[in-house]
C-alpha cells in the first residue's frame, strides 16, 4: 500500500492526541526553572564552604553533570523527563543525560566498542559544533584586534 504524504499525515493526525501546548511550555519553564534553581542552590552550598567563585562554578558544573549521571544510571531522569518535558534539558543536564543513556544503551556490545564508542553518537556532533565555532570565534576577535 502506498501512501501518498497527504494521506499520511491525515493518518498520523487522526491517531495522535492533541498536544497541550500551553501547559507543556508552563511545565517546561517552570520545572527547567527549578533546576536552574537547584544549581544555584549548588553554587552557593560550594561559595560556602570557601571556593571563589570561578571554582565553585566548576564544581556546580560537575556536581549537576554527576547527578543527572547517577538518575539516568537508576532510570528516574527519564521519569523526571515525562512529566517536566522539555524542561529537563537544561543545557548541562540535558547533555549529561545524552551521554550516561547512550553509554547504557550500548554497554552490552563492550566496554570499547560499546560504552565508549556509542556514548558521543550524540554528544559528538554538538562538541565539535561548540569547539570548531569557538576557534572560529576566537580567530575573528583577534583578526578583529588587530585593526
Amino acid at each position: 500500500m502506498e501512501l501518498t504524504p497527504k494521506e499520511y499525515q491525515s493518518m498520523v493526525e487522526k491517531a495522535s492526541d492533541p498536544s497541550p501546548l500551553w501547559k507543556d511550555m508552563v511545565v517546561a519553564f517552570l520545572s527547567g526553572g527549578a533546576i536552574c534553581l537547584f544549581g544555584q542552590l549548588i553554587l552557593n552550598g560550594w561559595k560556602n564552604t570557601g571556593l571563589e567563585q570561578k571554582d565553585a562554578a566548576a564544581a556546580t558544573s560537575i556536581t549537576l553533570i554527576a547527578i543527572a549521571a547517577l538518575l539516568t544510571g537508576m532510570h528516574l531522569y527519564d521519569k523526571i523527563a515525562k512529566h517536566a518535558g522539555a524542561g529537563t534539558l537544561v543545557p548541562i543536564t540535558g547533555f549529561s543525560n545524552s551521554i550516561a543513556s547512550a553509554a547504557l544503551e550500548f554497554k552490552s556490545e563492550g566496554l570499547i566498542l560499546g560504552t565508549a564508542a556509542k556514548m558521543f553518537t550524540i554528544a559528538g556532533p554538538v562538541l565539535v559544533f561548540g569547539i570548531s565555532s569557538s576557534v572560529l570565534y576566537g580567530v575573528i576577535l583577534y583578526l578583529a584586534g588587530m585593526f
